[in-house]
């Protein structure tokens, strides 16, 4: 049974770096019915600047000491390589946890998460945003509902603007103006998930399978390299029941520009098209009809509030499905990531997916 609490939420966050100051904790402060409870994070400078501008009670340098306040949801926003000491450390607690992607580095920890959040009964969520922008409950049950038939072939290609961050030291140029500019090595040493596959493709995959319920089973892959980290990756998926598919990505949009996400489905009564970077939808069936969604301009630029704000309404006691990025989702794409990079760093030969579920 999932934990609830109210009319109040006390919040944590571990690893308040980036894109935790510079999102998820504004979020949280957004909310009137949450307290900012406890923050983590290393430097004892750079901690007291975040603890006394958004005005945290408690912060401390030992994630262990934030967690002994029994918060009751956490935001796990670490370096990519800590997020599964975190996040169990947050479960054991007794917290609802929503964590940054990728969800770890390892298939086996991350499924280890999602069975031990159902244990203890708490909600782990991935900060997947594209899932929570507007039409996406509706473009799930069109799919689900079988409105183009049982998927044949799936297809999801992301092209994003991090080419500067992966090699080198220029990094994005909106962090000049950001609260903290993140540790260089988090996106450049493999070893901690450096690298576009893990950095972006957590965002297209799992948005693929939280769409989709499809559940993959192996992978065929390559990868472009500069350096040590890929900056392009595509892979052949087949998935279980028959369906066959493509991943694929690139760190090439020049910056201060909308990241080209495109999801095309075929099934056997149509097809549908999405392009998330041109706020347009469109499904075509076999009988000749057409249907657009009604996706407004703008409404479908990436943020990343979304999960935050579905962490705190589910802790709040919110139905379940408000969690659109589940840890199974987030689980199965470590596993799909993994094998992809493995199989590109063994030209190409096929790797099987240990295991994958559907998001519940």
């Amino acid at each position: 049974m999932t934990r609830t609490i109210g009319p109040t939420v006390r919040a944590a966050v571990i690893g308040a770096g980036w894109y935790g100051a510079q999102n998820h904790i504004p979020t949280l402060a957004a909310r009137p019915q949450v307290t900012l409870d406890g923050v983590s994070r290393l430097g004892a400078e750079e901690l007291a600047r975040v603890k006394d501008h958004f005005g945290f009670a408690f912060a401390s340098q030992d994630y262990r000491e934030v967690l002994a306040r029994r918060p009751d949801v956490v935001v796990v926003s670490s370096p990519h390589h800590l997020h599964y000491e975190h996040a169990c450390a947050a479960i054991a607690a007794g917290a609802h946890v929503l964590c940054e992607k990728p969800m770890t580095l390892d298939p086996a920890q991350a499924w280890d998460l999602v069975d031990r959040a159902r244990a203890r009964g708490v909600q782990l969520l991935l900060v997947n945003g594209y899932q929570y922008l507007p039409h996406l409950p509706a473009l799930r049950a069109a799919i689900h509902d079988g409105e183009i038939g049982p998927i044949e072939h799936a297809m999801v290609s992301f092209i994003s603007a991090p080419r500067d961050v992966f090699p080198g030291d220029r990094g994005l140029n909106s962090w000049q103006t950001t609260f903290f500019r993140p540790d260089k090595s988090t996106w450049q040493d493999p070893s901690k998930g450096g690298g576009f596959a893990w950095g972006q493709m957590s965002h297209a995959i799992p948005l693929l399978l939280w769409l989709t319920g499809l559940v993959p089973e192996e992978i065929s892959a390559h990868a472009f390299r500069r350096e040590v980290v890929d900056l392009a990756v595509s892979g052949s998926v087949t998935f279980r029941g028959g369906a066959v598919g493509s991943i694929s990505g690139a760190a090439a949009m020049p910056q201060g520009n909308r990241g080209l996400m495109r999801l095309f489905l075929a099934g056997r009564d149509g097809m549908l098209t999405a392009e998330f970077d041109r706020d347009w939808c469109e499904i075509r069936r076999d009988d000749g009809t057409v249907r657009r969604l009604d996706v407004a301009e703008g409404e479908w630029i990436y943020h990343g509030r979304g999960p935050v704000d579905a962490l705190v309404d589910l802790a709040l006691g919110g139905d379940p499905s408000l969690n659109r990025s589940p840890g199974e989702t987030g689980a199965t794409s470590v596993g799909v990531i993994a094998a992809l990079l493995a199989s590109a760093g063994a030209g190409g030969a096929p790797q099987r997916i240990a295991r994958a579920e559907a998001p519940r």
